[in-house]
């Protein structure tokens, strides 16, 4: 096989192939760069090495597999070509055309780009039927996931065909069809979006916003960090794309926050500073966690609390006496009485109009957790009439079940609720398109972007009709089309059926 374009993917997918096995002839137009790309591959094979993770002579034996070219045509005999160059469409598309002209016609053309259409890379190959979407996550050698990304006239024994080589080289492929951002690229939209929309609203800053979607959401690394991580251009350039294949789709339109840190050089880890100071004296901020507050002796729990029962089990263990009543006529299931004041699950709207609706000014919503009997933080917003002391009464119940409490501006759809609820439409309205099955696309988001639960999963856990009514209450608040629920999801939400059946 051959694999064009030595940069970090190209050389990185080379390793990958190297390793499975294949004779690996690796090219690049910058003059050196094959042999630059190589000598960091051997690095990397003997560090593993030194580590215990692979025999010296294995390393060796990898290395010694990878070969350096210097045209296009010494990989006439390559029975699978991946491109891995710039991400220009009409490079891309001459590279294939050339690549066509000197490999055989069973040749197998495949792409890593991370954006453009299979569609249109094969528009102009003699061939499209072979052209095919080879999509790997950086870095290449660490990271499971593989696209296998199918264009219009991808033959469907080509896609098998990259699906099993993925699959033999240990990696965990999944079949798309070519669309905007393919299967990550397009669901994880609303993880950055509604993150930027909330510290544009001044729901919290950063640190606290990052730490509740990983204390209480369970993600390995919050929006903002892993945005500094990927680069805020590169982020914003992503969301910026898609956003235009969409022409010019509301849900995916791009922040205006992030345009300005980008336009003044703010990029992240790469630049020294995005939406935190890498600075080497910089201080990491702390999240903001609400002071000591007492806790009441009783709580009255109204109504089924589903999820949110291990939540209730914390307080009995902390000492809290727990009643139980009947579910509340206005606020419904899963309130919870604290004394002077109410404690209820986000539905999606905010506390205030909660507040109102039900003739009680005493509310305080929580948010979504992952798990309510092992979450450490969790998220709460005070309705804007909501007094003092009650308010207090149930941050206090919450510290007492042993949680951190940050407390956000009285937002619609809180943190993680908002966001699970929209990656879970996102993600339902892939599966109405075809673009890949509800296990694939959970498999994607888990492997690719390491999320602690699929979308669609993390749906049918919380419930489809909970769901639909916050993306509905969310679009009633904002007056946007960017919180439409999806079709599928309306449909599971009326049928009682879970998002992941077939």
């Amino acid at each position: 096989m051959a694999v064009i374009g030595a940069g970090a993917m190209g050389s990185g997918i080379a390793q990958v192939a190297a390793r499975a096995g294949h004779r690996v002839l690796l090219f690049d137009t910058r003059l050196g760069g094959a042999e630059d790309a190589r000598k960091r591959i051997g690095a990397d094979l003997d560090r593993l090495a030194q580590k215990g993770k692979l025999d010296p002579a294995q390393a060796r034996s990898i290395a010694e597999r990878i070969v350096c070219v210097h045209a296009l045509g010494d990989c006439a005999l390559a029975a699978l070509v991946i491109e891995a160059i710039v991400e220009d469409l009409d490079a891309k598309q001459e590279l294939l055309s050339e690549i066509e002209r000197v490999v055989s016609d069973r040749t197998i053309l495949a792409s890593n780009t991370s954006s453009f259409s299979i569609t249109a890379l094969g528009a102009r190959c003699r061939r499209p039927e072979r052209v095919v979407g080879m999509h790997f996550f950086n870095p290449a050698p660490v990271l499971a996931l593989v696209e296998v990304v199918s264009g219009l006239a991808t033959s469907t024994d080509t896609a098998q065909c990259i699906y099993a080589t993925a699959q033999r080289w240990g990696k965990k492929p999944v079949h798309a069809k070519s669309t905007p951002g393919f299967i990550v690229n397009r669901c994880a939209r609303p993880f950055y979006g509604e993150a930027l929309r909330l510290l544009a609203e001044r729901a919290a800053d950063v640190a606290t916003l990052d730490a509740v979607m990983r204390e209480t959401g369970g993600f390995r690394m919050g929006p903002f960090e892993l945005i500094d991580l990927i680069g805020l251009d590169v982020n914003f350039a992503v969301t910026r794309s898609v956003w235009q294949a969409f022409f010019h789709d509301p849900r995916y339109t791009p922040s205006g926050l992030q345009q300005e840190l980008v336009a003044a050089g703010r990029l992240g880890r790469k630049s020294g500073r995005g939406f935190y100071d890498y600075a080497k004296d910089a201080q990491p901020p702390a999240p903001q966690s609400a002071p000591p507050c007492p806790a009441p002796l009783r709580v009255i729990v109204h109504g089924k609390t589903d999820a949110a029962s291990a939540l209730v089990e914390r307080m009995t263990g902390a000492g809290i006496e727990v009643q139980e009543a009947p579910r509340h006529p206005v606020l419904g299931d899963g309130a919870i009485e604290t004394g002077p004041g109410w404690l209820v699950p986000t539905d999606g709207r905010t506390a205030t109009a909660r507040a109102a609706t039900a003739g009680l000014p005493n509310v305080v919503v929580f948010d979504l957790a992952l798990d309510y009997g092992r979450c450490t933080r969790m998220a709460v917003a005070f309705a804007d009439g909501c007094d003092q002391d009650a308010g207090n009464a149930a941050v206090g119940a919450l510290q007492k079940a042993g949680m951190a409490i940050s407390r956000l501006d009285d937002v619609a759809g809180l943190c993680v609720m908002r966001t699970v609820a929209l990656l879970a439409n996102e993600a339902a309205d892939a599966v109405t398109q075809a673009i890949a099955t509800p296990q694939d696309i959970d498999a994607a988001m888990c492997d690719g972007v390491n999320y602690p639960r699929g979308p669609l999963a993390w749906a049918d856990t919380v419930g489809p009709a909970r769901v639909r009514d916050v993306i509905a209450n969310l679009g009633a608040h904002y007056g946007e089309d960017r919180y439409r629920v999806s079709p599928l999801l309306l449909r599971r939400a009326a049928s009682g059926t879970p998002l992941r059946a077939s």
